[in-house]
């Protein structure tokens, strides 16, 4: 998979949360995933159509995290993820791939971006609807851990 297709995803996703909700990740090390288990509590998962290629991305927070970017956003702190924070999570997904599209279009790639999707509960499960390889790249932060992937199929000539 392309580096430069999945950089945007990892510095728009840093951006967002140091921005809205005074936030900092650290990132890990990506790797191939090979099952659709989302690794956290709950996702949020978008899909991306161009001329060039099809993907999706999707994030996922631990409980812990999406409850106190909550309470950094919006001041008050729910005792367990609800609609609120569900809403949240797709805002930050539209975002982070909002942010991504814009420093991906300065390249020359142009897609368009679908709804998002928020998925939530233990053991939810993330597809992701092209061919291509999934990306999962890990952060850690003091207030949980967060994961996002990125697949795309192969990019047109």
């Amino acid at each position: 998979m392309n580096v430069e297709f999945i950089n945007p995803f990892l510095s728009s996703l840093i951006n967002v949360l140091a921005t809205m909700a005074q936030t900092e990740l650290t990132p890990g090390k990506p790797k191939v995933k090979k099952d659709e288990v989302a690794q956290g509590d709950v996702s949020g998962v978008i899909g991306m159509v161009g001329p060039q290629t099809k993907g999706s991305f999707s994030i996922t927070f631990e409980e812990n995290l999406a409850l106190t970017i909550m309470e950094r956003m919006l001041g008050e702190r729910p005792d367990s993820i609800n609609e609120d924070v569900t809403d949240m999570v797709g805002e930050i997904t539209n975002m982070v791939t909002g942010g991504a599209k814009n420093l991906l279009g300065e390249k020359g790639y142009e897609f368009d971006m679908a709804t998002p999707i928020v998925v939530s509960g233990a053991g939810h499960t993330i597809t992701h609807k092209c061919d291509g390889p999934k990306l999962i790249m890990p952060f850690t932060s003091a207030d949980g851990n967060a994961n996002i992937e990125v697949s795309f199929d192969k990019l047109a000539q």
